[in-house]
């Protein structure tokens, strides 16, 4: 099994992933443009069987009905995704288990916050869990939008019970690329953050065409101001006393939504 990372270089920064198994069988993530999909698949000589979907937003699903057509393939995502997902042949429910292959499997995460119809993945080999699939509710350096579907209370809540109780080493695979306007928020209310300073440095050189630049749950823990909740710098540069750490993310979520 492989996974691999594709940045879409549209507007949106996109990206996909492709999760190659070792049989030649292939699934995909939230595919942007179904004949970049054929195409990479046909190169690394991989049949697609299954499209999931991390929630419902065309930007994540807009690939689905060509692919398809072509291959014939399922499409599985959240329940709430009825009568929104293009395709949508089975829905997936919480802790539910999809078997790959060499002891991989992938683990359901019901993940609202975004939108109400969010999941996410964990992928696990053996008895590890060492990556997550994140879509557009844990980005790198920060975390998604509400105002399309979703909640800000359940998105702190999705948050703070299940990625940051995670452990430090898993791979964060987001469904966009903004580490470094994220990294540029965190540096706004933290000025003092010499690790996200460290990230930002690395990010400002980077390609996503050509290279791959991923952090962990434990990088999360010390550049996204999201996790960050209880930090007093940031509540000064908020303009914040006295609160908890709901309100925190709250007035966060408000600030990024414009910056």
């Amino acid at each position: 099994m492989k996974v691999h990372q594709i940045f879409t270089d549209n507007e949106l920064r996109n990206f996909n992933y492709v999760i190659a198994l070792d049989n030649g069988q292939a699934l995909v993530i939230d595919p942007w443009d179904a004949k970049d999909i054929i195409k990479f698949l046909g190169e690394q000589n991989l049949t697609l069987t299954t499209i999931l979907n991390t929630h419902e937003h065309w930007d994540h699903t807009q690939g689905n009905l060509e692919l398809v057509e072509h291959y014939q393939c399922e499409v599985w995502a959240h329940e709430n995704g009825r009568g929104k997902i293009p395709g949508l042949t089975r829905t997936l429910s919480k802790d539910e288990i999809i078997e790959l292959d060499n002891n991989a499997k992938l683990q359901i995460l019901d993940t609202p916050g975004h939108t109400l119809a969010h999941l996410c993945f964990l992928l696990i080999e053996g008895d590890k869990t060492i990556a997550v699939f994140t879509g557009d509710t844990l980005f790198n350096a920060g975390v998604g939008r509400c105002d399309g579907g979703g909640e800000v209370t359940r998105l702190y809540k999705t948050i703070s019970e299940q990625f940051a109780t995670l452990d430090d080493h898993i791979v964060v695979y987001p469904g966009h690329e903004y580490l470094e306007n994220n990294l540029n928020f965190t540096l706004r209310l933290e000025p003092s953050n010499s690790v996200a300073q460290d990230w930002l440095s690395k990010v400002e050189s980077f390609n996503p065409l050509t290279q791959s630049l991923l952090t962990t749950i434990g990088d999360e823990k010390e550049i996204n101001t999201f996790f960050r909740l209880d930090k007093e710098e940031i509540h000064s540069n908020l303009e914040l006393t006295n609160v908890n750490n709901l309100e925190v993310f709250t007035e966060l979520r408000k600030k990024r939504d414009h910056w």
